[in-house]
């Protein structure tokens, strides 16, 4: 089983949940939080208590094949997984664990709180159960809900692919874990459940689903396996989806990691990532889900494993989409049945779009400073590939990158010259020729004022077998001067002056490359350029 399943099953209640119930009448009684107002909110798995700024977390006394909780020693040992785990990423939420506390006279209580985790020798009576104790957020800060009322902007998909980024970079590796064998599971539990509601999932088309999975799966297995050899497998969050995500000060913040299975928990970086894409491209903002792939790989040389992303986004669509047929049985009217149904249908759908082929291709975009090469490359990209859209390289950054610097640190002008330029482009190409290896497009920007770099841009897709597609932007000399002037806190050092400067080196005439007018609304231009591209 998945976690996202494991967390909406259903499984009797393990021999200590009755004796839980004097401490749920505990909790929810406003008297034991100095009088303020209690919201419970129930899961398969656990309890949780909003009151006041304080949020108290416990978990149920139950047994699953995928997660025992049912005594008290296997309760504590999991809140100390839980703070551990999460204050990876989320230390200001995860306050620690508190006591509930058998007194003398033969009551309950709250106990100490105890911010190293939970500690027996350290509680003054008997501990009879542990609470999580989190800090509350609020709840308009969820990025599920950020997504769905239309606030999602591209400063706030950045902050979240580094903060997914930095997880998976300290995450401690899972050795002797994942690799191939470790999705076979996944998709022996998707098989099982998607034919248990034909109808939702045709048989036929179930079966389909099926067997094209498992022959996406032999088609990886030695790259899945070689990555969990070299450490790609690690104790990553498991649960990784936008409702797991809550914008706190501005920044996206992970929290509820998996702490109770190991299995779900420990997967390939790039499984773990991709639960976020998929929920992103389902909800139609693919260009979000293609920035925060692009901006993770910025940061990890991890190319290679984008051969195996349409296996990882069909598995996570499959996951939910089971999900949500299982959900149909827990919702209270027969609007909300039937949300859970197209819900369950688009999933599906989505698990079935993710294996479907397309040719990897490369697309060369070049002009001079200010024509707007990144701004377009990233607009075109969604649209430019398979799931969730083209990998974009950008020259500037990887210059930043060949000399070790941040990506808004300027560089001197030697930085720019002969010799360096050509280590540029190379590392450009080879980056590009990674993703196309992959079987995943990409567009290489860059100013292409030599001749001879276009020609490497044709020759890096020809070596790879891609399709080849260049494209030339120009604006008036004011408008390029303009745009460079007006930029903060980006990869190119490009001033004024040296827009004049590439003006004279630019071609003149006729190109190989059509030409686009890049004069205009973004937006303009970008329809503009798919047009030139033949995607609209």
């Amino acid at each position: 089983m998945t976690g996202e399943n494991r967390r909406d099953a259903h499984a009797p209640a393990g021999r200590g949940a009755a004796a839980q119930d004097e401490t749920l009448r505990l909790l929810a009684d406003p008297a034991t939080h100095g009088g303020q107002a209690v919201r419970r909110i129930d899961t398969h798995a656990s309890a949780v208590f909003l009151t006041g700024t304080r949020a108290y977390k416990l978990k149920r006394a139950v047994t699953y094949p995928y997660l025992d909780f049912g005594t008290l020693e296997k309760r504590r040992r999991a809140v100390a997984a839980e703070l551990r785990l999460n204050r990876r990423t989320a230390p200001a939420l995860y306050l620690g664990a508190r006591p509930v506390v058998r007194t003398a006279a033969g009551g309950l209580m709250l106990g100490d709180l105890q911010a190293d985790g939970p500690d027996p020798d350290r509680v003054a009576g008997t501990p009879v159960d542990w609470l999580v104790e989190l800090a509350r957020f609020d709840q308009a800060g969820l990025m599920d809900r950020v997504a769905a009322e239309g606030r999602l902007d591209a400063r706030t998909v950045d902050r979240l692919a580094d903060a997914v980024t930095d997880l998976h970079a300290r995450a401690e590796p899972a050795e002797g874990a994942g690799g191939a064998e470790s999705l076979e599971f996944v998709i022996d539990e998707n098989a099982q459940q998607l034919t248990a509601a034909p109808e939702l999932f045709p048989p036929a088309e179930a079966d389909a689903l099926i067997a094209r999975t498992r022959c996406a799966l032999e088609a990886a297995r030695e790259l899945l396996d070689r990555r969990a050899a070299a450490g790609c497998v690690r104790r990553c969050h498991g649960d990784l989806h936008l409702g797991n995500v809550v914008l706190i000060d501005g920044r996206p913040t992970l929290f509820d990691a998996i702490e109770f299975n190991r299995q779900i928990a420990e997967v390939d970086t790039l499984f773990d990532l991709a639960f976020l894409l998929m929920d992103l491209d389902r909800r139609g903002l693919r260009w979000a889900a293609n920035r925060l792939l692009n901006r993770y790989h910025r940061a990890r040389d991890d190319l290679a494993g984008l051969a195996a992303l349409p296996l990882f986004l069909s598995l996570r669509a499959g996951i939910r989409a089971h999900v949500a047929a299982s959900a149909r049985a827990a919702q209270a009217d027969a609007d909300g049945r039937a949300a859970k149904q197209r819900e369950a249908r688009d999933l599906f759908a989505a698990a079935c779009g993710y294996l479907d082929p397309a040719a990897a291709r490369l697309i060369a975009v070049g002009g001079v400073s200010g024509s707007g090469k990144t701004t377009i490359a990233r607009a075109v990209a969604p649209e430019i590939g398979r799931a969730p859209g083209a990998l974009v390289v950008r020259s500037d950054v990887e210059r930043k990158r060949l000399f070790g610097v941040a990506e808004t640190e300027r560089l001197p002008e030697r930085a720019y010259r002969g010799k360096v330029n050509a280590a540029v482009y190379r590392a450009m190409f080879d980056r590009a020729a990674a993703a196309l290896k992959a079987g995943h497009s990409a567009i290489v920007e860059a100013t292409f004022l030599d001749r001879s770099s276009r020609a490497h841009a044709r020759k890096t897709a020809e070596a790879a077998g891609a399709a080849f597609q260049g494209v030339w932007l120009s604006a008036p000399e004011e408008t390029l001067k303009a745009r460079v002037d007006a930029r903060t806190g980006d990869a190119s050092d490009a001033t004024s002056e040296i827009v004049e400067g590439q003006l004279t080196r630019a071609p003149k005439g006729e190109i190989a490359w059509p030409r686009v007018d890049a004069d205009g609304p973004p937006e303009d231009v970008a329809a503009r350029a798919l047009a030139v591209l033949g995607d609209r």
